[in-house]
């Protein structure tokens, strides 16, 4: 698992240095700071290879909501949900109408069932026996009017 984490450190680095220079780069970062420090993160951009995968590539075209993350000390205080207001009003002025994202990870699972709803995929054993790996399929319009 060490491994694993590692290799997603490494390649969220590559995205955020790749954002600097939009020009270059088809990801969108922002960043939520408390008194000068960063505290969370979250980007969008095109919808990586595990949603390919899961969906046997019809969300190919749609744009992925990713990178969400927010130190632990300052989860639970609405951070991540000011970061998701933010992207979706840019994703609006973009006309960008809809996105997707997932997660493996049992315990993010619990929080977009709660914010997302019930997933559009959900493949079983993906990562191994009993793992779920769970993509969704959302309207920005839904998250900017309040729906959710």
């Amino acid at each position: 698992m060490q491994d694993d984490i590692q290799k997603e450190v490494e390649n969220k680095k590559q995205m955020a240095n790749a954002s600097l220079n939009p020009v270059n780069s088809d990801t969108y970062f922002l960043v939520a700071k408390i008194a000068g420090a960063v505290v969370g993160t979250i980007s969008f951009a095109p919808c990586g290879e595990d949603i390919r995968s899961c969906t046997g590539n019809q969300l190919n075209d749609v744009g992925e909501l990713g990178s969400l993350y927010v130190l632990p000390s300052y989860q639970g205080q609405g951070v991540g949900s000011a970061l998701i207001k933010e992207l979706m009003a840019y994703l609006r002025k973009q006309g960008i109408d809809q996105f997707c994202l997932d997660s493996g990870y049992k315990r993010a699972q619990t929080r977009w069932l709660r914010k997302f709803g019930e997933p559009y995929k959900a493949v079983k054993d993906y990562w191994g026996p009993d793992s779920v790996h769970m993509v969704w399929f959302c309207k920005v319009s839904d998250y900017i009017t309040g729906k959710r």
